[in-house]
């Protein structure tokens, strides 16, 4: 009796596969831990030619084939996204520690356009968060209230990454109209994120991304996961050895 139960469970999480897009607290994680988003933080833009980026420690060795991330819209104005540019840079560390020097991303490794149609989109959550474009500099706060989280899974040809070692996650949105911004966390890890704008043959040198009140560091909201496919692979073991001790 036990076999068809098992087997009805495993159909059940078949059929369930695009659910696995999405990704709640608690779920699997390969980095140092989810930099999850502050519900009261900030929204810095990252469209129109800016790209933010952050660090991450590896933890298990293996493709990056799942990225989720935390966005929002300036004062709640929700565009048509083009598509999002994900890229991982090696690391660059503080040649300084408590200097005026920072880490930043090094030698680009990997970089992808996603379209729409291969991010998954769905609401995270509410609060008073500010929006900050480090360019002018401009703030506001509060500026919008929703947040979305943004999940790319199952990425062909993925990047390799390498327990132990610390990558950054580069993100830029390029949309029709409207303004989007990475969320920040709640969460410090490491250095702060930075930013900067893409501009003919290249981009500005890289900028330290603080909270434009106090001052202090900014980290942004993302987690890299296990692929799901390997969870349903596993799965997919545990019905055969059923099916064969029948």
């Amino acid at each position: 009796m036990k076999i068809p139960i098992v087997v009805g469970a495993a159909a059940a999480l078949l059929l369930a596969a695009p659910a696995l897009a999405d990704w709640d607290v608690g779920d699997l994680h390969k980095m140092h831990y989810p930099q999850l988003p502050d519900p009261n933080g900030w929204d810095v833009k990252a469209n129109y030619s800016k790209v933010l980026a952050d660090d991450w420690m590896c933890t298990e060795t293996g493709p990056v084939a799942d990225v989720h991330f935390w966005g929002s819209w300036y004062q709640d104005v929700v565009g048509p996204i083009r598509w999002f540019q994900v890229s991982i840079h090696s690391d660059i560390p503080d040649p300084d520690g408590t200097g005026p020097e920072f880490s930043k991303p090094g030698d680009l490794l990997w970089q992808r356009i996603f379209y729409p149609e291969e991010v998954a989109v769905r609401p995270w959550g509410t609060g008073e968060q500010g929006w900050y474009d480090p360019n002018i500099p401009m703030w506001n706060r509060p500026d919008h209230y929703q947040t979305y989280q943004y999940n790319i899974e199952t990425i062909v040809d993925p990047f390799i990454q390498q327990a132990g070692t610390i990558y950054w996650l580069d993100i830029s949105v390029e949309s029709n109209y409207g303004e989007w911004g990475w969320k920040t966390s709640s969460m410090h890890w490491n250095d702060d994120g930075v930013w900067a704008d893409y501009v003919p043959g290249g981009q500005t040198p890289w900028e330290e991304l603080r909270d434009p009140i106090t001052q202090e560091s900014l980290d942004m909201a993302f987690v890299i996961t296990p692929e799901p496919g390997a969870a349903l692979l596993a799965l997919s073991f545990v019905v055969i050895l059923a099916r064969r001790r029948r």
